[in-house]
């Protein structure tokens, strides 16, 4: 008996095993890796919590200053920014890549025609003989017909989803669908706070100007006075010189925080996309300075704090598309099941006879099992491993950077708070001092030293407490950043609320003198009221 070579052996075998599974395994899935992982949140906060308020003042918190112009500067930097337009065509995309994963899974059908003219030749052979029967012959005859085809029919396709590749892949597409709306919401939260932070320091140069403009006229006004006591034979030299010099010291500032507000005004043009000489007219028109709101209750768990995070949010949805990813790369290993089947009629047009044919196949019902690939596929499924390894290393690393943005801003909102009262105090001593120094000057009891260093220390009190204003808002910013802007995670409470409509209240009038009202609400209990 002559053996099978080994290899041809190997070859069959895999075959005979791939037709079982595909059998026996039809509607199987293969194992993923876990699509929650733990990530490392502390337990509490190692920072100081602001009291008062709640989670939900974080929401539009920029409405809550009362600004209209800030208000308005956000909505046109979202509507000028690369970023949010990025971000958007990025949903779109994954959400036709997600319409396209779940549409594998069902049948395709396709319908399909055809028409077509031609001729066919028909030749014959007919005897035929002379008159004067001296002899024989034969002829042929030759004529061509036309013939027209017309075709019509239905073609379906269904691959079975034996070991779930085509649900690892809809379930892929639909975590990235997901996470692209999240990273929406972060580019617009990142374009708010950037812009938030361009106006705040554009209202602090401003500031800051004009306590530079007060300390030039008030040193050139020194200048002038001691020049005119020089000539006059009541002052040194050396005195007039020195306010000379100071005067012309305050002049220099002043110019050099004149080009600071114009350079940060053209950061904010480039920003909002609104035409400078507008802004600048808006910027006038608006107040100067405006209180910041109180901070919203921050909860005492950090774990639930950085999950109102849309950036967590994606990275931790990345997890889970990668997971799916695994299981898809995985089942490409194993065989595939796919069923097809046409229905068509066809018809014949030769010569006013007319007949058509109507056909319907079912099949083929195709199997095809992988055999050898050079570990083509064995690789892929590797490299989706790997990448699951990354998206859970990337994600952990988020939380990690959640949770030090949290206490950063935290630790450094407590600083300006606290340091806010001193630096109030220390310009409003500072300006006393000043002043005396000044009275006493005038009467001729001070010198000009003492002048001089008296408005030095008052000019850096008022630099220090314009700059710690800043700061303030800054870290304000940064907090509501670091907490993801007043986004609600999808599936919470809070995120239902909102989705909820807005219903009416409605209003019955029940007796003479007396209405009924009745408020509507998701809840079962309706709130009533009655009102004379």
């Amino acid at each position: 008996m002559r053996r099978v070579p080994r290899p041809i052996a190997i070859l069959c075998l895999k075959a005979g095993l791939g037709l079982g599974l595909a059998t026996g395994l039809a509607g199987c899935g293969l194992t993923r890796p876990p699509a929650a992982v733990g990530a490392p949140a502390p337990a509490q906060w190692h920072a100081p919590l602001p009291h008062g308020g709640s989670l939900a003042q974080l929401a539009e918190w920029w409405r809550q200053l009362d600004d209209p112009l800030l208000v308005d500067l956000i909505a046109a930097a979202e509507g000028a920014s690369p970023n949010v337009a990025s971000a958007a065509a990025r949903l779109a995309e994954a959400r036709s890549t997600r319409v396209q994963a779940g549409a594998a899974l069902l049948p395709s059908l396709d319908a399909t025609g055809s028409a077509s003219r031609g001729t066919a030749g028909l030749t014959g052979g007919t005897p035929s003989g002379n008159s004067g029967g001296a002899g024989s012959g034969s002829g042929s005859t030759s004529a061509t017909t036309p013939i027209t085809t017309l075709q019509a029919g239905l073609q379906t396709k269904w691959e079975i989803d034996l070991f779930g590749r085509l649900r690892a892949d809809r379930d892929a597409a639909v975590q990235r669908e997901r996470s692209a709306d999240a990273k929406w919401h972060e580019a617009r939260v990142s374009v708010a706070a950037e812009t938030a932070n361009a106006y705040f320091a554009e209202r602090a140069c401003q500031q800051q100007l004009r306590v530079a403009e007060s300390d030039t006229r008030s040193r050139g006004e020194t200048a002038r006075l001691t020049d005119l006591s020089m000539r006059a034979g009541f002052t040194a030299p050396a005195d007039a010189a020195l306010a000379r010099a100071s005067a012309s010291d305050a002049s220099g500032r002043l110019t050099q925080q004149r080009a600071q507000c114009a350079v940060q005004r053209k950061a904010l043009v480039a920003l909002t996309g609104i035409a400078e000489t507008e802004l600048e007219t808006r910027l006038a028109a608006a107040p100067a300075q405006r209180a910041l709101p109180a901070v919203g209750r921050i909860d005492s768990v950090p774990a639930n704090a950085i999950a109102q995070r849309p950036d967590v949010y994606a990275a931790e949805l990345g997890v889970v598309a990668a997971s799916a990813d695994v299981g898809s790369a995985e089942a490409e290993r194993y065989p595939r099941l796919t069923i097809s089947g046409n229905i068509g009629r066809t018809g014949f047009r030769v010569s006013g006879f007319r007949e058509s044919i109507e056909t319907w196949t079912v099949g083929p019902v195709a199997l095809t099992v992988p055999l050898l690939d050079g570990g083509a596929r064995a690789a892929n499924a590797d490299a989706a491993k790997a990448r699951y390894t990354e998206a859970v290393s990337l994600y952990r690393a988020n939380v990690r950077q959640a949770v030090r943005e949290v206490e950063e801003a935290l630790v450094n909102l407590d600083a300006t708070d606290a340091r806010t009262g001193d630096a109030d105090a220390a310009v409003q001593n500072y300006q006393a001092s000043f002043n005396a120094t000044q009275a006493r000057f005038d009467s001729g009891l001070a010198s000009l030293f003492e002048l001089e260093d008296a408005r030095r220390t008052l000019f850096s009190a008022q630099t220090a407490r314009v700059s710690l204003q800043r700061e303030r808002a800054e870290a304000w910013v940064a907090l509501y950043r670091s907490m993801g802007g007043g986004w609600t995670r999808p599936g919470t409470a809070a995120a239902a609320a909102e989705a909820a409509p807005k219903r009416p209240p409605v209003t019955i009038i029940t007796t003479p003198g007396r209405t009924l009202t009745i408020h509507r609400s998701s809840t079962p209990a309706a709130k009533v009221a009655t009102s004379p």
